[in-house]
């Protein structure tokens, strides 16, 4: 298989973790519900491959996401099987506090919740105003901190909402700030619609630095609608970032957005590190071996460009 000529740039990295995030943000949108036995499968790949951490679902209400009504059961096998002993983390989402209920009961060690930096995907997302998110997620990070689970938070609408439009930096800031002092060890911060820019990430991370939270709690999360992941993740990396989410084979997107195309694929992300000498940890060829098997799965061919370019599709 081909691999990228590795050409550092000064200054970069030289380790990046990659956030895989296929079998819960890159299914849930999937009309057709995809079989238990498959997505375990598609886990336990994404970790051969060498996947530093892999989100396995959410333990959202069934009505809300029926595609992660299983979650429950796939936590249990994955826990059954030993995975979890591996000491690679297996976050799930969890919305509220019935889903931390949930978590909890399954043995889950690593949680997530999502909030937003709009207060009308606020209200469409969690039925929730701007500032009620916050009442909402305060006592299940709370409580999740007191059973020794880790927390993140993600923090959709970044860079832009479909409803309100361009969304002010400061107010992005304020919102994630908020997150972060509830608990969190980590931020997300989703360019949900894929708007972004490289001028954009750096004034955000700028805003972030400026509020005195650093560059180690964040992580981006890149939508490629407008063909800029890659580019925002480049300018993300020259700003110190060194977490990025992803999704094997690019699977996903927003359903919020006429021909978005889905996540960064991590194959296109991985080519690039390769190509920068930054380690991620993370084997290209079975990656792509695993996108190629899902996208049969799914019936249709993997919107990553490294994907079609390497498996002749």
């Amino acid at each position: 298989m081909r691999t990228p000529q590795r050409v550092p740039e000064p200054g970069l990295p030289e380790r990046v973790t990659i956030y895989e995030v296929g079998p819960r943000d890159g299914l849930q949108n999937e009309k057709t519900v995809v079989p238990l036995a498959t997505k375990a499968e598609f886990i336990r790949r994404l970790l051969a491959a060498g996947l530093p951490v892999v989100e396995a679902t959410s333990f959202v209400h069934p009505a809300w996401v029926p595609q992660l009504a299983d979650a429950a059961d796939l936590v249990e096998l994955l826990r059954d099987e030993g995975l979890e002993e591996t000491g690679v983390p297996l976050p799930v989402l969890v919305p509220n506090e019935r889903g931390l209920d949930r978590a909890l009961e399954k043995g889950v060690r690593h949680i997530a919740i999502f909030g937003s930096a709009t207060d009308t995907f606020a209200r469409r997302n969690l039925n929730r105003t701007l500032d009620e998110q916050f009442t909402m997620f305060e006592p299940t990070v709370k409580r999740a901190r007191q059973h020794g689970l880790d927390v993140r938070a993600y923090v959709s609408m970044c860079f832009g909402d479909p409803w309100e439009g361009d969304v002010p930096i400061e107010q992005v800031v304020s919102v994630g700030k908020r997150l972060f002092d509830l608990g969190a060890s980590q931020l997300s911060l989703g360019d949900t619609i894929g708007v972004g820019t490289p001028g954009h990430v750096h004034r955000l991370l700028e805003g972030f630095n400026d509020a005195g939270l650093p560059v180690e709690s964040l992580a981006m999360h890149f939508h490629d609608t407008y063909g800029q992941a890659l580019s925002n993740a480049m300018t993300a990396m020259r700003c110190g970032v060194t977490t990025f989410d992803a999704s094997a084979g690019g699977l996903g997107g927003c359903p919020y957005a006429e021909s978005a195309t889905g996540n960064l694929a991590t194959e296109d992300l991985v080519w690039m590190l390769d190509g920068l000498g930054v380690d991620s940890g993370v084997a290209l060829e079975p990656l792509v071996a695993t996108s190629v098997w899902m996208a049969e799965q799914l019936g249709r061919p993997s919107p990553s460009r490294v994907v079609a370019a390497l498996s002749g599709s």
